[in-house]
């Protein structure tokens, strides 16, 4: 229980696919001008990975090496198919609001990395706690960007009001530059930058130092 507990937390903080690798940061930029968006998109993403994986690890003995890439994007695609037309069946509004970028999920690196990486190397129970494990993790990140830049660029919270802007008669005055695709890179950036200050072992050493051990 240790061991499985592990692969689901680890991806979380110690080991996150966004701050440790910077992968699918795409969408953190496209996606998270409000916490609603944050949490469909997080949720879609979470659905594909963990079930591809599950699907990629079930059949890993069946799949020719020379053709596993081709088959394992038909099933990512094929999934994030299903979860777009659930989205524009329940959710009309937000999938538009979402508008390509659910499509989008078939070229996140973090859901083929681990269905190349871990699922075809692992039983399918451990390759579905693998997946939730950093889909958790890459939407850990996507609702705390969408948490900070909603509140600081519109003054509320799922659509409502937390802080009361000047317009309505209350004290706030939004930050526009919060509803920009830029506020989304510069928060990632200091996110990544406090994580690797707090862990010091996930920063990547300097280029210097580097070519000095190189040349030794």
């Amino acid at each position: 229980m240790s061991e499985h507990r592990r692969t689901v937390t680890a991806p979380l903080l110690v080991a996150n696919p966004v701050t440790l690798h910077v992968l699918g940061v795409c969408s953190a930029l496209a996606v998270t001008t409000s916490l609603a968006a944050s949490l469909v998109m997080s949720a879609a993403l979470i659905v594909v990975v963990t079930v591809s994986s599950g699907i990629v690890s079930l059949i890993r003995r069946h799949i020719p090496r020379s053709i596993r890439l081709i088959v394992q994007i038909t099933i990512i695609a094929s999934l994030v198919i299903v979860v777009d037309q659930v989205l524009q069946a329940y959710l009309f509004a937000m999938s538009r609001r979402l508008s390509v970028f659910v499509g989008l999920i078939v070229t996140n690196c973090i859901v083929l990395a681990r269905a190349e990486s871990f699922a075809m190397e692992h039983a399918p129970g451990a390759s579905v706690l693998d997946a939730l494990g950093n889909g958790l993790g890459y939407a850990l990140i996507l609702v705390a960007i969408g948490t900070v830049r909603e509140l600081l660029g519109a003054g509320t919270l799922m659509g409502v009001t937390v802080l009361p802007i000047t317009a309505d008669g209350g004290w706030f005055t939004p930050l526009e530059f919060m509803n920009l695709p830029p506020s989304a890179f510069f928060l990632l950036g200091l996110l990544v930058w406090t994580v690797r200050t707090l862990r010091p072992e996930q920063a990547e050493p300097a280029r210097e130092s580097m070519d000095i051990t190189e040349a030794r």
